[in-house]
Formats: C-alpha cells, structure tokens, sequence
C-alpha cells in the first residue's frame, strides 16, 4: 500500500539493520501479479482486508518457506487477538478460535506460528515503545475503515476502559472454549497451487480467481 507500507518497511529496516538482522522483503506483485492498492480498487463485493488477510497470511508463509524457518512469529497483542475472538463468534466461525492458540499448531505446508506478544496490551506496547525511542508506525491502515475489525475494535477499546480486563476475559475464555487442531478437516492441497488447503481449491486462489473475473488488469 503506497505510503503505508512504504513507512512500515523504512523502519523494520533501520531496526534490522540496527540488530544485524537479515530483512527480507516480498510483495503481492511478486507473488500474486496485483498490488493491495490495486485489488482495493477494483474490489466491488469484499472489502479490501478480506484479500489482505488471506493473501498476507500466505505471504508470511511464504517468506517463511524461503528461509527454512521452523517459526514464524508474529507482533499480535492482546487486542488482536481479542478482537479476532469475537470477530468468529460473530461470524459463527467456531473452528477458527483454533488459531487463538498462542504456540501454534504443526500442519503440513505450514511453519508453524508463535505470538509471544498475545498478552501484551497494544496500549503498554506503544507506551515501552515511546518511553526507549523506538521508531514504529503511527498511521492505521487506510483500509481499516471499512473492516468490521474496526467495529469490534472500537467496542472492545470502550469496554475496555469501562471494564478493565474485558480482553483478557474474552481472550482466555476462547482459549478454553477453542477447539484442537485434530478435529479439524484433513489438509489436502490446493488443485492451483499446490498449497495446502482443506477444499479443492484454496482461499487465496478462490480470491484471486474472483478479480481476474471482475476485469482485464486484475490478478
């Protein structure tokens, strides 16, 4: 995304540089031939963070792949991870809450994903970040808008602050209630890509498919 993206990269690159960490960068062009701009553009049904979810999940997958990497860990704070909690329950999406879990699941195709940061408020994570300096991006997605995370992070954010500990509540419930991974279907591979998937063909192609659908240029 011009502009957003652009500042998120400058500064994982000066933090990587400043660790001597090897950064590593790819891109929906790279990898599926459209920019989020330009799916966000000629998107008329979905909203532009229902490509950006799964399309991004695969690209963290697959930059995983790429460097052998036997963990792949993400920044998710408390917030995300409540308001992902509640965005299934809206959804009925019960086996989703699956994924609430902190340590990861192994699954075939997929390097398995940790979230050291899942207790970890996103109010005290910008407050450390402040108080030691450190560079991090300020500006939201100018995507979240239309999302109904926003809804939810906005309601969770009020109760929050009229009943302190609700994410916690609602994150640790979820724990309790969420399914294992072995009752989930059995993983097959997607007939596009060769991905794993538990249908015919995967999320990410079924997406992909829909805006080369929708007009020349796309995908």
């Amino acid at each position: 995304m011009r502009g957003y993206r652009d500042e998120a990269i400058s500064i994982a690159t000066e933090a990587c540089g400043a660790l001597g960490v090897e950064h590593i960068v790819i891109s929906f062009k790279e990898l599926f031939g459209v920019t989020m701009d330009e799916i966000a553009a000629s998107t008329r049904e979905l909203g532009a963070c229902t490509y950006c979810g799964v399309l991004r999940r695969r690209a963290l997958n697959e930059a995983a792949m790429r460097v052998e990497a036997d963990r792949l860990a993400t920044g998710h704070t408390l917030d995300d991870m409540a308001q992902t909690v509640l965005l299934n329950v809206l959804r009925g999406d019960v086996n989703s809450l699956s994924r609430v879990n902190p340590g990861g699941s192994d699954l075939p195709g997929f390097v398995r994903r940790i979230k050291p940061y899942c207790e970890v408020p996103e109010r005290e994570s910008a407050l450390y970040a402040y108080l030691e300096g450190f560079r991090f991006q300020e500006l939201p997605c100018p995507y979240a808008g239309e999302a109904m995370r926003n809804d939810v992070r906005g309601f969770l954010s009020r109760m929050e602050i009229k009943r302190p500990g609700t994410m916690f509540t609602v994150y640790r419930t979820a724990l309790k209630l969420a399914p294992e991974r072995g009752e989930t279907k059995m993983m097959g591979t997607c007939s596009r890509c060769g991905e794993p998937t538990t249908g015919k063909v995967c999320r990410a192609c079924q997406l992909l498919d829909g805006l080369r659908e929708q007009g020349p240029g796309n995908a």
